[in-house]
């Protein structure tokens, strides 16, 4: 097995494509091709994490936290970020991140965190735009099957929980073949007229090349007419954020003891509750400050996330509750569930959870 089969693999749950303007997902160490037999998942590629997997002889570390955020312009050892990339590259071993891109899929991040703490009938919060595309193409009636099926193999036509969904509409076809044309229906220098069936789906802008290629190898025309089109439409399975419900509703104290324990944290720090039952619950795994506001407007009792400070609790204003129980805690889940899909997919493969703790914070 190669690097390059797991990366792959991650990245059809979680494509780059689908991380922050600001992100350094994907590989940031490492050869793609070189071999791997034992793999490290962590939360923070750490020196402690490093010195790990040489300990535990993995040739991959898969983190969550990209080590590299911003450019490195020496490799002096100076700082933790250097002596990390150093160490690993003298110990030939990899390391993968993937962050924002696993924050924002409907069975990522987020959805642990739900699982956690027993929510049901959940949903992205802020569903990203500009995501998906549109194709358009004409075939002849006779290939319709054949052409449908390959297009929706390659990925196409999935939209939320329902999948080779498409429009057809049954037309007529012209065209005319020069000198150097080799017509499958039809003769050269003869305008034809073909029964067609306009079809069209829809598919997320990452696979694009692979439902092209798909298209055209099934496709029976000499040149295949088709279309592109950008769209505008929310992507509901991409996005920041998740909200859900609980299946029972519970009193906000009872509600914030049950989401201590179920997410293991030491400590939680909330804003005046609002003597209300708890219903609906909106979370974001790190630093969820930028969805407050959305939290609120998607009528959630209570918002769980890390990382707010002082005076964006105050940003809450009696609308929401605001449940901080730490950057670390609500993303921690993310070993176990790096765990199980990498275990689902590759059941020889070698997988542990590091045993280090790379939480930077600790409490008395």
């Amino acid at each position: 097995m190669r690097i390059k089969d797991i990366t792959d693999y991650l990245e059809t749950i979680a494509p780059l494509s689908y991380q922050e303007s600001y992100d350094n997902s994907g590989l940031i160490v490492g050869d793609k091709n070189s071999p791997v037999k034992k793999v490290l998942i962590t939360l923070d590629a750490t020196e402690e994490v490093v010195d790990e997997a040489i300990k535990e002889k993995c040739q991959l570390v898969i983190a969550h936290h990209p080590i590299i955020f911003g450019g490195l312009k020496k490799l002096n050892g100076k700082n933790y970020v250097e002596r990390v990339v150093i160490k690993a590259i003298k110990n030939n071993i990899a390391i993968y991140a993937i962050h924002t891109n696993y924050d924002n899929v409907i069975e990522g991040v987020n959805a642990e965190i739900c699982k956690r703490i027993g929510l049901v009938d959940c949903e992205i919060l802020v569903p990203k735009k500009q995501l998906l595309k549109k194709l358009y193409t004409f075939i002849p009636v006779a290939y319709h099957a054949k052409v449908t099926k390959a297009v929706f193999d390659a990925g196409a036509g999935y939209i939320g929980n329902y999948s080779e969904t498409s429009f057809n509409m049954l037309g007529i076809g012209t065209f005319k073949g020069n000198e150097k044309s080799n017509p499958f229906i039809g003769k050269k220098n003869v305008l034809e007229n073909a029964e067609e069936v306009k079809f069209e789906t829809i598919f997320p802008a990452h696979i694009e090349n692979k439902v092209i290629a798909a298209l055209l190898e099934a496709h029976p025309y000499e040149e295949v007419a088709y279309d592109i089109v950008s769209l505008d439409n929310a992507f509901q399975s991409v996005g920041s954020g998740m909200v859900g419900n609980l299946k029972t509703p519970l009193d906000e104290l009872a509600f914030l003891k049950s989401v201590k324990k179920g997410l293991k944290t030491d400590s939680i720090r909330y804003t005046k509750l609002l003597e209300k039952k708890v219903k609906r619950v909106a979370v974001c795994g790190g630093s969820g400050r930028f969805l407050l506001n959305n939290a609120i407007a998607a009528n959630a009792d209570v918002f769980i996330t890390g990382d707010f400070k002082y005076h964006d609790f105050f940003d809450a204003d009696n609308r929401i509750v605001v449940a901080d129980v730490g950057h670390y805690e609500s993303e921690q889940f993310t070993k176990d569930l790096l765990l199980r899909h990498l275990s689902e997919k590759f059941p020889i493969l070698a997988a542990l959870i590091s045993s280090i703790n790379t939480n930077p914070i600790k409490y008395l």
